[in-house]
């Protein structure tokens, strides 16, 4: 294990000007959070935050970061806590430690469902601070290196979470090499046979030919000295894991594999980049089609370099990597460059891509997505797929991601020119929309504004903003079928029970079954998720179907009551069956009976001995229960008839009618309606409201503003 004084001194190798008490004191507390603690292997268990430590310090980065490992499994672990952790070591750190103990609780490789909601909150973490996934990444990457010690059900486990979402995040940040040790070290746990064939065969190859990377090596820097550019060449054999996935591919042996080696050329400036590659080309063959210059083009997590493959000796294909040394440390860092720190200070990079903005792109499309598989399939593509460079016609470059077609660049452009699009040319020349580009391709995309997109092209397209705007596009064109379909269903099904589906009509009976619109309510209708007949009962509840006759007689209506007492029912709240009431006795005359929510109650707070606990008798009551609506309708000929029917076809009598207001473009109505019970009196009011002519609807409380009427029967 690290000491303390050695991690000092790794931090201040590349930052002089670091808080040494600052890493002192996370280190002791680590270190006596996790005392007792011991790892699979037997070692102390503070050994492993004190390695990731270690291991950050060769990303040179800040004192933070570095705090935040020696301490981001305290919160976990042991009894320490973020209050405890903000105090010692200030918020900042304690919201990083925070946000690792967060990421460390998400299952990412669970169901599909939740595995999408972790991916959300997995990039919500890192919005708040990128480094949280820093320290995660090489957190994970040395509990790989230490994989051996745990059960081999968790070693698989760990392994395949680690090839499906860390290796390729790390990637997508631009770590490559952290990308390439972590899927060799999960690749040696799920398939080790495979490994060590691999293995093997390097072996052999270096018995027969000898150190193949020492002599391309030598012969790549004499060419660069006689051309007179200042270089370093570094070359290595490809990790198993790239050469099982490349004979995976292309469906080839080992024996048939060309470039399982790679070669690296640091020069001192850009231009030293392109005479190198001219001085590489000058003296091997390319190889046509295996050219990408990611310096005039580069990918969106900083990189930049020149890659090129050639025939290099006994004609065997290697692949070159030319870039400055500002480039390399892109290129080794990604956007963990951004840190980075060089003699006490952080290190400027121009190539260097600002964190924010990096994460703003790698999540810019996921809020489009309509679901959780349409969200998981956007991360997947953005953190899997390499990128390729086209142009439109105008010169303008679009980046896309390795496999995309002709409809993935026109969605790129603008979602109107995907959905427009009919046809595409892509360097001159008419190709189906199926086609893969590939770099530096010029593509026209052919419009018709006719055209709309098709159910064919998901299985086109490969970018998650592409196959987004098609599911949105077909499920709106789905849903405008549905609804034309949905509003002939219900006007048949009206006009059968002599009404109009009038639009006041159908918002009403929306708003009663759930929908927010009567659009999604024709939609409904159409896809047949609810019947048309469904929400005529539901406005018309007592011509829809035949009341079942009164079986509660007036003098048995309440529990709680002596048959032969007398009560009466509230004025100023009118209590109807199917509401929570309570009586109060009235000295000597009987009982009245408020609804539960009464204002008028209070006044009796302190007299609980005149308190009744009462309740309806459960079945069906006699229409004989005055409530009084407040209704402000049109003042135009026939609407108050018309109104008075309405209630009349809910075998409900009116009592009474008075107005209240008059003005010259509507009244103010109160109406006096004998009902049976609070659905009933529901279904009457949804009933009226329903009327084009009807602005507003409330039930009248004496002596008080109106109140809405209650919406569902209460026990």
């Amino acid at each position: 294990m690290i000491e303390v004084e050695d991690l000092i001194a790794l931090v201040r190798a590349y930052n002089p000007r670091t808080d040494a008490d600052l890493i002192r004191d996370a280190y002791a507390y680590g270190a006596e959070m996790h005392e007792g603690q011991v790892r699979r292997s037997g070692e102390s268990y503070f050994s492993h935050p004190v390695e990731v430590a270690g291991l950050l310090t060769e990303q040179r980065l800040d004192d933070a970061t570095i705090v935040t490992a020696l301490l981001h499994d305290t919160i976990e672990d042991t009894r320490s806590t973020y209050a405890e952790i903000e105090r010692r070591f200030g918020h900042e750190i304690a919201e990083m430690v925070d946000g690792v103990t967060k990421l460390t609780n998400l299952e990412l490789t669970s169901s599909e469902t939740k595995q999408a909601e972790n991916f959300r909150k997995l990039f919500m973490a890192m919005s708040k601070d990128l480094r949280v996934i820093l320290v995660k990444l090489t957190d994970r990457l040395h509990n790989m290196r230490t994989i051996r010690h745990m059960v081999p059900h968790k070693q698989a486990q760990k392994a395949h979470e680690t090839m499906e979402i860390y290796a390729p995040l790390a990637g997508r940040m631009g770590m490559q090499w952290m990308r390439e040790e972590l899927e060799d070290l999960a690749f040696a746990v799920l398939n080790p046979e495979a490994r060590n064939s691999i293995l093997r065969r390097f072996v052999t190859l270096q018995r027969e030919s000898g150190d193949v990377i020492r002599r391309i090596t030598d012969d790549i820097e004499i060419e660069l000295e006689k051309a007179g550019i200042e270089a370093s060449v570094v070359g290595r054999a490809k990790r198993p894991f790239s050469i099982w996935r490349k004979m995976e591919e292309k469906e080839i042996g080992f024996s048939r594999l060309s470039d399982i080696y790679g070669f690296r050329i640091i020069v001192e400036t850009e231009a030293d980049c392109y005479r190198a590659l001219g001085v590489i080309h000058q003296r091997w063959r390319s190889v046509p089609g295996r050219f990408k210059d990611y310096i005039s083009q580069p990918k969106s997590n900083g990189y930049r370099s020149i890659h090129t493959t050639v025939s290099g000796r006994d004609g065997k294909r290697v692949e070159v990597q030319i870039r400055t040394r500002e480039m390399h440390e892109v290129a080794e860092r990604g956007v963990a460059a951004h840190w980075s720190y060089r003699d006490g200070v952080r290190a400027e990079n121009r190539f260097a891509v600002d964190p924010a903005e990096w994460l703003r792109s790698m999540t810019e499309r996921f809020d489009e997505a309509a679901d959780h598989a349409e969200f998981l399939e956007a991360v997947k593509l953005e953190m899997y797929t390499d990128q390729v460079f086209c142009f439109t016609p105008k010169g303008d470059v679009i980046k896309l991601p390795k496999g995309a077609t002709p409809i993935d660049f026109a969605y790129a452009i603008h979602t109107r020119i995907g959905h427009r699009t009919v046809a595409a040319k892509v360097d001159g020349m008419r190709v189906p929309l199926w086609t893969r580009l590939r770099n530096g391709q010029s593509v026209d995309i052919v419009t018709a504004e006719a055209q709309t997109p098709q159910a064919s092209w998901i299985d086109i397209a490969t970018t998650g903003r592409a196959k987004s705007a098609i599911r949105r596009a077909l499920k709106a064109e789905r849903r405008l079928g549905h609804g034309r379909l949905g509003r002939e269903l219900a006007r048949a099904a009206f006009a059968q029970m002599g009404k109009r589906a009038t639009d006041k009509a159908l918002e009403t009976a929306a708003k009663a079954l759930g929908y927010e619109t009567d659009e999604d309510l024709l939609a409904a209708i159409g896809a047949s998720e609810i019947s048309a007949r469904v929400v005529v009962a539901t406005l018309y509840p007592e011509i829809a179907q035949a009341p079942p006759a009164p079986d509660v007689s007036p003098e048995r209506a309440i529990v709680g009551l002596d048959p032969k007492a007398h009560y009466d029912r509230a004025p100023c709240c009118q209590p109807v069956p199917g509401e929570r009431i309570l009586g109060i006795t009235n000295r000597g005359h009987g009982v009245v009976v408020h609804a539960i929510d009464c204002p008028r109650l209070a006044e009796f707070e302190d007299q609980t001995d005149r308190w009744i606990d009462l309740r309806w008798t459960p079945g069906h009551h006699a229409a004989r229960n005055a409530v009084t609506l407040d209704l402000t309708i049109s003042n135009a000929p026939g609407v108050l008839g018309r109104i008075c029917t309405l209630i009349a076809e809910q075998n409900a009598n009116i009592s009474d009618l008075r107005f209240i207001d008059r003005k010259p473009d509507f009244f103010r109505v109160l109406i006096d309606v004998d009902v049976r019970d609070s659905d009933h009196l529901h279904g009457l009011v949804m009933t009226v409201d329903a009327d084009d002519d009807v602005a507003q609807i409330l039930r009248h409380r004496d002596g008080g503003e109106g109140h809405a009427p209650p919406v569902a029967r209460t026990a």
